[in-house]
Formats: C-alpha cells, sequence, structure tokens
C-alpha cells in the first residue's frame, strides 16, 4: 500500500530517537555533530541515486511510496539517508558506552585490507555493472584511506555496523521482497543474498563509513 515505505522510515527512526534522551548514552548530545555528518554523506548519496534512477540502475514501486519527490526520487528514499544513518550512529554510539573493550580493533586494518581487495576484484570481474562500479569504487576509497590513516575508532565502527546487519536484514529484506525498489539485475553482480542485491551491503557500509568519517570529525574538533 501507499505509504509502506514511509513508514518503514518512521519504524526506522523511531526508537533511536525515544532512547536518544536516556541519562546514560544520552544520544541526544550528539546531534549536533551528527546532522551535519548525515548532511554531508547525504549529498553524496542522494546525488548518487537522483543519476541511477534516471539511468534506471533502480527504480521505485509506485503501489508502496506517496508519490511526493524530487528529481525522480520519492519522499520517502531521500528520508532513507537520514533515518539509517541517525540509527546507526545511535547503535555506534551504543555500543561505545555499554562495550568499553574494542574487541575489534585488532582485526579492523584486516577488514579494511580485506574491503580494498573486494573493491579490485568486483571491479575486475563487474566492470560491466553500474552499481557494482561505483559502489566498490567508493569503498576502494574508502578502504584506500583508512588504511592510510587507521582511525582509532573504526574497529567499534566495524562492530557497530556487524550489529546493523541484523536491521538491515529486516528493512532492505522488506524493500527488495515486497518489492520497493526494483533493482536493474544488468547492472549489479546478479547475486543476493534473499533478495537483497550483494552491492547493498556496501552501499550501506560506505554510506555508514562516510558519515561517521564526518561525524567523528565533527567531535574531535568540538572537544
Amino acid at each position: 500500500m501507499q505509504g509502506t515505505y514511509l513508514l518503514l522510515n518512521f519504524l526506522t527512526i523511531l526508537f533511536p530517537i525515544a532512547l536518544s534522551f536516556d541519562k546514560r548514552v544520552r544520544f541526544v548530545q550528539y546531534w549536533r555533530h551528527l546532522f551535519p555528518a548525515i548532511a554531508l554523506s547525504g549529498v553524496v548519496f542522494l546525488l548518487w541515486d537522483v543519476v541511477f534512477t534516471k539511468y534506471g540502475v533502480w527504480s521505485f514501486n509506485p503501489v508502496y511510496v506517496l508519490g511526493i519527490g524530487f528529481q525522480g526520487l520519492p519522499i520517502e528514499e531521500i528520508l532513507f539517508f537520514l533515518t539509517v544513518p541517525f540509527a546507526c550512529i545511535f547503535i555506534y554510539e551504543c555500543l561505545n558506552y555499554y562495550v568499553k573493550t574494542d574487541f575489534m580493533a585488532p582485526f579492523a586494518k584486516a577488514i579494511t585490507f580485506l574491503l580494498f581487495c573486494l573493491s579490485i576484484w568486483m571491479h575486475v570481474f563487474y566492470g560491466h555493472a553500474l552499481y557494482t562500479v561505483v559502489t566498490f569504487s567508493l569503498c576502494f576509497l574508502l578502504s584506500l584511506g583508512l588504511l592510510w590513516l587507521q582511525p582509532k575508532w573504526l574497529g567499534r565502527f566495524y562492530l557497530a555496523y556487524f550489529i546493523s546487519l541484523l536491521p538491515f536484514y529486516l528493512v532492505n529484506g522488506l524493500l527488495t521482497s515486497l518489492p520497493v525498489v526494483l533493482y536493474n539485475d544488468a547492472e549489479n553482480c546478479g547475486f543476493r543474498v534473499g533478495t537483497i542485491p550483494f552491492e547493498d551491503h556496501f552501499y550501506s557500509l560506505a554510506l555508514l563509513l562516510l558519515t561517521t568519517i564526518f561525524y567523528e570529525i565533527f567531535k574531535k574538533r568540538a572537544a
């Protein structure tokens, strides 16, 4: 039904907003760093989204959206770039507060190197597919920068990302199984996890990683 995608956005952000005022984590105190970070990463991904929609890499099922939008994007898709990073940075900060040991720190460099190698692999074997190429080009650049800079928060980011895959499979599973978002399989590698294109995992990783980079920069400057 119309409004399904909007409802998914609402449910994604409902609990993170409600729990932002918890006296322990006090996520609300980080909003002033978070919203500029979301805005900056959002510009990149919204431009990407507009171009991909224009060239038919993906499209949106009119049955599940309100029909209000901008440059071919339904309003729900635009909100997606607010609600998902907000919810995932909430997970990141909750883990920072409650999990005192950085368990992933010893593996962060190896994970980043694997991402770097996978990005090259996907270019070699799926260079014809636009979604694959653009997604893994950004992952390549991000992983290269992280291997050079080796930020201290990277292990904590990976922990948050892996945990965020649980709601990712729920939300993206609905978006791709109904389907709300329709993919042109000529522009991706053709492999899916259930109904979710393989590239979506790394699209999400790049979105959250870019947001976290900006977020940590703003936090550091404020400190």
